[in-house]
């Protein structure tokens, strides 16, 4: 009896043995988001709980940053796992151009399209910027060197005919051209974010603020030239005093991985975030825009494998 009992014994322990061997092991990955006071940071603690909650044994960590360029940058030297950039600037890095000029970030794969971010363009009701031309001879801030949203100002810029050199170029982050906006350092600066941007509503409850539009013939000649952004109205009533639509151009943020996550990972996050939309969207206002059909538009670089298998399955991309 106690042989056929310490037997049992045994094959109890190995089992249980080989039981612990296969349980599966925790997966830790850092996002990189963005600045504290931009969308980036908070929509991208809305995912990570999302993944968290919804995938065993799952750790997500969001990350604040500088945003697309440093982020991208960031997985590039393998630093983080997954990271949210705009649209252009995870073209910028797979092809080698801008700030990525000397060096390529080749590990890159996209996840999914998520919203679109707005170029805000906002001036000092008496600053006399009633137009992108008007900010010659005037205090602008342009974004942080080398950010995304410095990118986009520089191509808006280039349509609008003016230089760095035909005004005073402020190279400001968020928090800080609004601190030197309600300082009345500045006249006036350009974001790039989801609307409406929590700085921008901030500023806008104790000054009042001019919301500048490009023109028809402005869009169009962006939008030719820079095929990644495209024409977007910014609604009346979006911003406080804000009465009017406004017209402007968009990029999007995207959700990036680094290639050598595994497809099994990956695939879990795309499913996760999909079939959680509807708690994102209470989490964070901009996963109300989340949709499986526009997750693959705009997309210039490879999508990972693991996201790939999802669409595929949901018959979004062939």
């Amino acid at each position: 009896m106690k042989k056929y009992l310490a037997l049992a014994l045994v094959v109890l322990l190995v089992g249980s043995v080989a039981f612990v061997g296969c349980a599966p092991k925790n997966v830790n990955l850092i996002m990189a988001t963005g600045g504290t006071t931009g969308t980036y940071y908070p929509f991208g603690g809305a995912m990570a709980q999302i993944f968290n909650s919804k995938i065993q044994n799952m750790n997500v960590t969001a990350q604040s940053t500088g945003a697309s360029v440093e982020n991208l940058k960031l997985l590039g030297k393998k630093e983080v796992e997954l990271a949210i950039v705009q649209n252009d600037m995870i073209d910028y890095a797979y092809t080698g151009q801008e700030a990525f000029k000397d060096a390529k970030v080749e590990n890159v794969r996209v996840i999914a399209t998520l919203y679109p971010e707005v170029i805000q363009i906002v001036a000092s009701e008496d600053s006399g910027i009633n137009s992108m031309q008007d900010v010659k001879g005037k205090k602008f801030s342009v974004g942080a060197p080398g950010s995304g949203v410095e990118a986009n100002a520089r191509q808006i810029l280039d349509i609008a005919g003016l230089t760095y050199n035909d005004f005073g170029a402020n190279y400001l982050s968020f928090a800080e051209s609004a601190d030197s906006f309600k300082d009345k350092h500045i006249d006036g600066f350009l974001f790039v974010s989801g609307i409406p941007n929590a700085s921008i509503q901030d500023i806008g409850a104790s000054t009042k603020l001019k919301f500048v539009s490009l023109s028809d013939d402005m869009v169009k000649a962006i939008t030719d030239k820079y095929t990644f952004l495209t024409a977007y109205t910014i609604p009346a009533g979006t911003y406080a005093g804000q009465d009017t639509d406004v017209k402007t151009v968009a990029v999007n943020a995207q959700l990036a991985v680094g290639a050598d996550v595994p497809e099994k990972v990956v695939y879990d996050l795309t499913k996760a975030l999909f079939e959680n939309q509807a708690e994102l969207a209470t989490a964070h206002a901009k996963g109300k825009l989340l949709s499986i059909e526009t997750a693959v538009a705009g997309v210039s670089v490879p999508f990972h494998p693991g996201a790939e298998k999802y669409y595929k399955e949901k018959g979004a991309i062939k």
